[in-house]
């Protein structure tokens, strides 16, 4: 199956061709996952390959913020009765609604980020997180003084495992002896908007040894990377390049380009070339990365960055075998 990206290249080529009459056959829309579309993570990711969309194709979006998951049926019923065309959702807690709607829309098409929904007019996307999350950890135990670091995930929930053991693999990879902390922050959808208890768990572990903290739970994550802050200790964002929030203690960030799927769906049924099915993006597909950039490039060394650098193109070789948790519900590897 092509992956997203390029798909996305033979969709600008037709709408080329096709001009600005192909370009008002849809009528795009997103439904953001609970958080809100600026949490400065896996929304705002979403919120700016939509806003890049806009700004090349001059074409509105309609978007809804949900603010409890009863409202998910509502928001993508509403498009669809509407004829908006296709309509994204955002996060896998929207599978059920889309999996209905899309039944009573046949000829709307629906696509999904971080869910599958098996039917003809959904396409489905995936990411291998626990790809990145290696990457990061191995920066992590590199950077780790004392040996210890830790992660606070979101809701407890098997994708959030995912990034968890990888991220573990990638510590033990550069450092079989360090040890790694971990804390959930709830088990329903609040937990990826408590900034607050983020912050708390974040102060548990520091108080424990760790001295660098990998945050997978949304907004939650800010007050991670303000506890990291706050004591001088170092924080991993996650989703977007949350490298600029805290200059200087932001170690990295596990990039999930969820903002390039935003954009290839809009673009890729602008051009006629959507297409249903499940997509699944790792390292090689530019789906996953680890960030660097201006804020955070006196923090990784030349022997920092070429060690992960080695790690990810292993990785993508397959020399490195990164176990993923959902295969098998556990992190033995």
């Amino acid at each position: 199956m092509r992956t997203l990206a390029t798909r996305a290249l033979w969709a600008l080529a037709i709408v080329c061709l096709a001009g600005v009459a192909r370009a008002a056959d849809i009528k795009p829309a997103v439904v953001f996952d609970m958080g809100g579309k600026f949490d400065k993570s896996f929304n705002e990711g979403v919120a700016n390959g939509v806003e890049r969309f806009k700004a090349e194709t001059k074409l509105p979006v309609a978007e809804f913020e949900v603010t409890n998951e009863t409202q998910f049926e509502q928001a993508h019923r509403r498009f669809a009765q509407r004829g908006q065309d296709p309509i994204l959702g955002v996060g896998f807690t929207q599978a059920n609604a889309i999996e209905k709607i899309a039944k009573e829309f046949p000829k709307i098409r629906f696509t999904i980020i971080d869910g599958v929904v098996k039917l003809p007019n959904v396409q489905s996307v995936l990411f291998k997180e626990h790809e990145g999350s290696f990457l990061v950890g191995v920066l992590a135990a590199l950077a780790s003084k004392t040996g210890k670091v830790g992660f606070v995930g979101g809701m407890d929930i098997p994708l959030i495992r995912r990034f968890a053991c990888g991220y573990e693999q990638g510590i033990k990879y550069a450092n079989p002896n360090a040890e790694l902390l971990q804390n959930m922050t709830g088990t329903t959808p609040a937990a990826w908007n408590d900034p607050a208890r983020g912050g708390e768990l974040a102060k548990g572990q520091f108080e424990r040894g760790a001295d660098v903290i990998y945050a997978a739970a949304g907004g939650t994550g800010i007050g991670v990377y303000q506890a990291a802050k706050d004591r001088g200790k170092l924080a991993i964002g996650v989703d977007s390049n949350q490298n600029h929030l805290h200059p200087g203690t932001m170690l990295t960030s596990m990039v999930k380009r969820v903002d390039m799927v935003a954009y290839d769906t809009f673009k890729l049924a602008m051009g006629g070339t959507w297409e249903p099915g499940v997509t699944v993006l790792g390292l090689k597909d530019g789906g996953v990365d680890w960030a660097l950039d201006q804020y955070n490039a006196k923090l990784v060394t030349p022997e920092m960055k070429a060690k992960v650098e080695q790690a990810k193109a292993d990785i993508i070789s397959g020399k490195i075998k990164v176990h993923d948790y959902m295969s098998s519900n556990s992190c033995t590897y």
